[in-house]
C-alpha cells in the first residue's frame, strides 16, 4: 500500500511540473486545435509535432531571430552605402588616370 501512495505522490509532483512549465496547457491547444480540424489530417502525430514546433517558437527563438534579421538588415544597408561610395571613389580614379593618359 505504502508503495502505491509513493507511485501516486511522484505522479501528482510530476503534473503540476508540468502545469507549472506550460506543458499541458500547450499540449491541450494542439489537441483541441486537432479536434476542431474539419478534415482530420491522416498522420496525427505529424500534426501534433508541427502545432508544438510552432508553440514553442513563438516567444524566445523569434525574438532572437527578429533581432537577428534587424541587425542584418542594418549591415546590409550600411554595405551597400560602403560599396557604393567606394565605386564612386573608383570611378574618380579611373577618371583622373585616363585625363593622366591623355596628357602624355
Amino acid at each position: 500500500m505504502a508503495h502505491y501512495r509513493a507511485s501516486d505522490s511522484k505522479r501528482e509532483h510530476f503534473r503540476r511540473y508540468l502545469e507549472k512549465t506550460g506543458v499541458v496547457d500547450s499540449l491541450t491547444s494542439v489537441f483541441v486545435s486537432l479536434y476542431e480540424q474539419q478534415e482530420k489530417p491522416a498522420n496525427a502525430l505529424e500534426f501534433v509535432k508541427e502545432h508544438l514546433g510552432a508553440v514553442g517558437l513563438a516567444s524566445a527563438d523569434t525574438e532572437n531571430l527578429l533581432q537577428e534579421v534587424s541587425d542584418l538588415r542594418q549591415r546590409c544597408a550600411h554595405l551597400e552605402e560602403e560599396n557604393k561610395d567606394l565605386k564612386e571613389r573608383l570611378h574618380q580614379y579611373e577618371a583622373a588616370s585616363e585625363d593622366g593618359g591623355a596628357a602624355n
